[in-house]
């Protein structure tokens, strides 16, 4: 499944992805978001499980399997804006909304706000078409959560 995600996010113009492949490549941007600041931590992993499953109705075991592939994609996939492309084909605007949130919720997972998540993050929202009000408000019921 890896080769034909990559292969996918790496045509000029990604097709849309069926639901497996969004859902693996949406947990490997997670990850990537996670990573950003060069630590990558245990509350940041429980974090993606916890999106992963709410997302997509999984149980733990699987959200969390879910997440170990996508640790592996993330090393060996391409730049984030093709990443981040291809999900905004697979996903209608108002779930990436709740994407973004959980991202958000990944990004503060560990109890702080790095520059490095925090630009990843203004350049994922971007391409996801997500303003960057909208971007702020899902920080907010993140932070709340």
């Amino acid at each position: 499944m890896f080769d034909t995600l990559l292969r996918r996010l790496l045509a000029p113009a990604p097709d849309r992805l069926p639901d497996p492949e969004a859902k693996l490549a949406l947990a490997a941007l997670l990850v990537r978001i996670a990573r950003s600041d060069g630590s990558y931590s245990d509350p940041e992993r429980a974090q993606i499980d916890a999106v992963i499953g709410q997302t997509f109705a999984l149980v733990p075991a699987a959200a969390a399997a879910t997440r170990a592939e996508a640790e592996v994609l993330e090393t060996e996939a391409p730049d984030t804006v093709r990443f981040t492309r291809a999900l905004k084909e697979a996903v209608a605007h108002d779930d990436r909304i709740a994407l973004v949130e959980g991202m958000w919720r990944v990004v503060l997972a560990d109890g702080a706000r790095d520059d490095d998540e925090e630009a990843l993050m203004r350049l994922v929202a971007n391409l996801l078409g997500i303003t960057d009000v909208d971007s702020a408000l899902a920080r907010h019921r993140a932070e709340r959560a």
